[in-house]
């Protein structure tokens, strides 16, 4: 079942997909071009912000593949009449960190990746345990806390992003 809070965005030429459930708010897109992708603005995604080129470029450094993209010539007739923006939306800004069903990536090997000024990322098929060995969640796709301000630790819940966040290895 298609989630009702996706949303797609086009310019004419390209279309771009947001699946909110799987934004880890790694900050990517709008660190890279705030032009288009603007959490504190509505809607947040403006497709009139830069080239299709520079979309596409940013679109593809998106580590979780929440937002994703088409060229409209390649869409069905169907696809093309959904192509709306939305005015009243979920942004990254709103949502928690969501997952997808153990089920889908099964056998996936986990990837360790660390989040500039973010959380870890983990993608691939793994259990989260506790000290107490009680398991929180089987998941896909997670974010770790980094910087010790999340409210649902161990998990990133954004608070990276409000409290200023610094990597100091660099």
């Amino acid at each position: 079942m298609e989630d009702p809070r996706n949303r797609q965005y086009t310019n004419g030429e390209i279309t771009v997909f947001w699946k909110p459930s799987k934004c880890i708010h790694a900050t990517t897109c709008f660190r890279e071009l705030i032009e288009v992708f603007n959490p504190g603005r509505r809607p947040w995604v403006n497709m009139d912000g830069a080239s299709t080129r520079k979309i596409i470029e940013v679109v593809k450094k998106c580590p979780t593949q929440a937002l994703e993209w088409k060229y409209n010539k390649d869409m069905d007739e169907q696809s093309l009449a959904a192509n709306v923006t939305y005015k009243d939306e979920v942004t990254p800004e709103t949502l928690t960190s969501q997952n997808k069903s153990p089920e889908q990536d099964l056998h996936k090997t986990a990837r360790v990746k660390v989040m500039k000024n973010g959380p870890i990322v983990v993608d691939g098929h793994f259990e989260v345990s506790g000290a107490d060995g009680n398991k929180f969640r089987s998941v896909v796709m997670t974010s770790f806390c980094r910087c010790g301000g999340s409210k649902s630790m161990p998990f990133c819940d954004g608070t990276h992003r409000k409290i200023g966040f610094i990597d100091t290895n660099e």
